[in-house]
């Protein structure tokens, strides 16, 4: 029996017409997408909830996307293919994998190019569009379950990716769909409040720079006067922060107002290491160490937490269970 997989506009370069570049309505792109659709596959498109430049996504977004295919997957569909903006596609992949888990099949590509000339009437000359969409369609029936990234004909586990150049057509990095991956296997069914929640979510990161502990006692003071839900730090090396007495009382400051400090790292890959003298004294203060696979994922991960719990002493004490 042929499987029939759903295909989900977000928006995105992909579906973008003119000079300079906008998006086209989806009621005037979902047709002429369906047109490029290979005759062997069996596919049903559907407009996204929210269509919208990626880079104005945020999470009520996903989350909407999230519960679109969930309900969807109601209905009997088990296969999805998800046409994204790339400024935040590592963010909507990891966010998805978060929380669908492997209950599905799923591929979230984009592209680097439109699908379409300037007019809007006929398939680009030159453009990376097709290429994509047609990896993902075939893929998203061959993987097995779970969530996954197709660009340039690769294809990574959603939650380990990373957009590492602004305009080649091999833009993603991450570890390959074949490579073993530890992913999550948790699925969150997302209600309406879940999504009205999320616009309230509090995330600041914050790049470590070389300057004095002096100068960051004033940043993290700064941050004591509206406290995010989540600080996350991005150290040196393997998540190598200096500290002194006043900085870990002002993390310690920080939790009690309800923020949870993360201690990250601004290095692209590899793990944290708390083995070094210096960061001796994460052992003991309030603060997470960073255990996701991406940047994005840490992101996907905070917000479920924020959504899953509803203490930040439960994120905390629950942290490292997810």
């Amino acid at each position: 029996m042929m499987k029939t997989i759903a295909l989900i506009y977000m928006g995105g370069t992909f579906g973008c017409i003119g000079e300079p570049l906008m998006p086209m309505p989806e009621q005037q792109f979902l047709p002429l997408l369906s047109k490029v659709i290979p005759p062997h596959l069996q596919v049903e498109c559907f407009a996204a909830p929210s269509i919208k430049d990626s880079s104005a996504c945020t999470a009520t977004d996903w989350l909407a996307l999230v519960q679109q295919i969930q309900q969807l997957q109601l209905k009997g569909f088990q296969h999805f293919v998800i046409i994204h903006g790339t400024d935040t596609l590592s963010y909507a992949a990891a966010t998805l994998a978060r929380f669908l888990g492997h209950s599905c099949h799923a591929i979230i590509t984009g592209s680097q190019y439109p699908l379409l000339n300037i007019e809007g009437n006929d398939t680009r000359e030159f453009t990376d569009a097709l290429g994509n969409l047609y990896l993902a369609l075939e893929q998203v029936l061959t993987l097995s379950s779970g969530v996954y990234l197709a660009f340039h004909q690769q294809v990574f586990h959603a939650q380990t990716t990373l957009k590492a150049h602004t305009t080649e057509l091999d833009a993603f990095v991450g570890i390959q769909a074949e490579q073993s991956c530890p992913t999550t296997s948790d699925y969150f069914v997302v209600q309406n409040e879940h999504i009205e929640q999320a616009a309230q979510l509090s995330i600041l990161n914050l790049m470590l720079q070389p300057i004095t502990k002096e100068q960051l006692v004033l940043q993290l003071k700064n941050s004591l006067n509206i406290p995010p839900n989540f600080l996350i730090l991005q150290g040196f090396g393997t998540g190598n922060i200096a500290v002194n007495d006043e900085i870990i009382d002002l993390f310690d400051r920080l939790y009690q107002q309800k923020c949870l400090p993360i201690i990250s790292t601004q290095v692209t890959f590899g793990q944290l290491d708390q083995r070094y003298a210096i960061s001796s004294w994460i052992q003991s203060a309030k603060v997470l160490v960073n255990d996701c696979h991406s940047h994005a994922d840490l992101y996907a991960k905070a917000l479920q937490m924020y959504l899953k719990y509803p203490t930040h002493e439960q994120w905390f004490a629950h942290w490292h269970q997810h």
